[in-house]
């Protein structure tokens, strides 16, 4: 059924018509160069139409949602509590990486994704599976979605935009840039950005107050990157049934976080990067049933990582990668502890170059995980690689990789009461281990790309929160799964119109090791199919559309209320009228057809919302 709000999508391409028909001079239109600042779809690195978020001002993980490679589970929205999964895994296996660090949350995945970092200092996300997460990741160990820090671009932009449920969000950035030292090869920038949004939300009692303050001081070399980063963030957010089945539930977060990064070029593309952080994260969530539970938690993660690959020879390259953490909690319902980490890869590679550009790689290594409060582990890593490239630089790459990898449970699962709460912790749990068999074959030309790839993965003792018998209480238990999946993403580029599609599947079997158990609200909540369309289109000089689409059919789970197939969308379009240099005016419309798919077992889907506003660049 659509929406009451359907008249809105006829105006979307009405206004696309008849800005088709609006004449230009080609050569002198002042929002042309507005529009090509714009990030656009590309075979390199995004895989969303759309980055600009309808619901608030944009994230790191905004439209995450679209992207084929991930799974974004949210609760009221991504931006306010969103659970990022990948090939089937859970939040806790997956982790977030800026520059060469992990930013671990010690207490639960739940928010791993609070990054109080503006999106213009980061890159586009890349998405480490197999091989690359063993060699890269750190206490995750399905996936790692990992960003480094972008070079600052002179300019800066403030954007303001309001919608339906009272929704209003304001935006400022801006970055200076300047010589620095008399040879000329030196540049110094410095980096700030306000961000802020209030609604009442798109259903009853799911209203929302963000705000972020971020700022970065980067300096460049020849062959180097400095970035020193200071972040702070702090959301309230409500929304029924966010993690219980009892009523409303709200939570207050504030995110710090302090950041220094260096990354050096030297020798024949050897490069090796260094990363220091701290991050300290208070959580207050407070829930309105049975007169009223609050719970308080505070978290401070302090860590080094370092990274890179060392060139001995044309033929021969080290690939490493270190990281060592240090957490601490404190809690009003867990056992408040700390916890000490360390990972070390090593990663040899062996090169030999074949006739007509075709090249074959052997990578083989391991990776040693320890922590003062579990034993210790050491996983393989190995693969195999066929890479063909011709003059025009077109490239064919085929893989074959096995790898395993290991992480440890949250303070959640670990350090509460057993036997009663909302939350019930497991003091027995082992360290999981992750097995994954995986063959892929991408093909990358300067019009369009294509990737494909096949897995199987292991689980074994990986956590997760079941349920029993007419009891949805969460409890902590160990569980073995077996995951058979596919991947097709591929995108072309036109003149004026650019299109990534993607499918996945994915089929999954789960061993609880105990009868009593019947499901879970996580392992077995994923996609058996997943389509996902995005479309640029840019009908004129003037006026761009972006479409995201999305059709899945979920997995069965008895707690789920409503159907297990999903269509959603995010309409978006921007004018750039020639009279005012710069501006950008756009319309916005999430989830326009009338859908209750519940994204979390129990825990209603978010509404329908409509956004508009403009930003204006120097």
């Amino acid at each position: 059924m659509i929406s009451k709000k359907s008249p809105l999508l006829i105006g979307f391409f009405l206004l696309g018509s008849f800005s088709a028909f609006a004449q230009d001079d080609l050569g002198n239109n002042p929002g042309e160069q507005s529009r090509e600042e714009l990030p656009a779809l590309s075979v390199e690195g995004q895989k969303t139409a759309n980055l600009r978020p309808v619901t608030t001002f944009e994230s790191p993980i905004s439209n995450l949602d679209f992207d084929p490679r991930v799974d974004m589970q949210s609760r009221n929205m991504a931006e306010a509590q969103g659970d990022l999964t990948i090939r089937g895994g859970i939040f806790e296996n997956t982790g977030i990486q800026v520059g060469a660090a992990s930013l671990l949350d010690p207490q639960t995945g739940h928010y791993t994704t609070e990054l109080p970092i503006a999106p213009e200092m980061l890159s586009e996300p890349v998405i480490h599976t197999g091989a690359a997460n063993a060699l890269l990741g750190f206490n995750s160990s399905v996936g790692t979605v990992g960003y480094s820090w972008s070079k600052m671009t002179q300019g800066g932009s403030i954007t303001v935009g309001a919608g339906d449920h009272d929704l209003n969000f304001q935006r400022l950035h801006n970055a200076w840039t300047a010589p620095y030292g008399e040879s000329g090869d030196w540049a110094w920038g410095a980096e700030f950005e306000t961000s802020r949004s209030e609604s009442d939300g798109s259903i009853p009692f799911g209203d929302h107050d963000f705000d972020r303050t971020t700022g970065r001081i980067q300096l460049l070399g020849p062959e180097s990157q400095t970035d020193l980063f200071a972040g702070y963030q702090e959301k309230f957010f409500g929304w029924p049934k966010l993690y219980t089945p009892y009523g409303n539930e709200t939570e207050s977060l504030k995110t710090r976080l302090v950041l220094l990064n260096h990354k050096q070029q030297y020798g024949d593309d050897s490069h090796w990067e260094l990363t220091t952080f701290h991050r300290r994260h208070s959580d207050h969530y407070f829930l309105d049933a049975f007169g009223g539970i609050n719970i308080i938690h505070e978290t401070e993660v302090a860590a080094l990582g370092l990274g890179g690959s060392h060139v001995l020879s044309p033929q021969n390259v080290i690939n490493y990668a270190f990281q060592s953490t240090v957490d601490e909690i404190e809690s009003s319902s867990l056992k408040n502890t700390d916890r000490t980490y360390f990972k070390f890869s090593l990663l040899p590679e062996h090169r030999r170059d074949l006739n007509d550009g075709q090249s074959i790689s052997f990578k083989a290594g391991a990776s040693f995980d320890d922590t003062n409060r579990d034993g210790s582990k050491v996983s393989p890593i190995a693969e195999i690689s066929w890479l063909t490239e011709d003059k025009e630089r077109n490239l064919n790459r085929t893989y074959l990789s096995y790898a395993e990898s290991t992480q440890v449970a949250g303070y959640t699962a670990i350090g509460g009461n057993e036997t009663r709460g909302l939350f019930r912790s497991n003091h027995d749990l082992a360290r999981e281990t992750t097995k994954n068999l995986e063959l892929g074959h991408s093909i990358t030309t300067q019009e369009w790309m294509l990737d494909l790839c096949v897995f199987y993965r292991w689980d074994d003792d990986l956590t997760d929160w079941t349920y029993f018998v007419g009891d949805v209480n969460r409890t902590a238990n160990p569980v073995d799964t077996k995951t058979f999946g596919g991947e097709i993403i591929c995108s072309r580029k036109w003149q004026d119109f650019e299109v990534l599609a993607s499918y996945g599947y994915l089929s999954k079997d789960e061993d609880y090791k105990k009868p009593d158990f019947v499901g879970s609200f996580y392992a077995l909540n994923f996609p058996k199919h997943r389509v996902t369309l995005g479309v640029i289109w840019d009908p004129s000089d003037l006026f761009q559309i972006r479409v995201d689409n999305e059709w899945r059919e979920q997995r069965e789970n008895l707690i789920r209320e409503g159907p297990d197939q999903l269509t959603y969308s995010h309409l978006a379009a921007s004018y750039y009228p020639t009279q005012i240099k710069d501006l950008e005016l756009f319309i916005a419309y999430d989830k326009p057809w009338d859908e209750d798919f519940q994204d979390i077992p129990g825990t209603p889907g978010r509404g329908d919302q409509f956004s508009f506003g403009g930003t204006y660049r120097w």
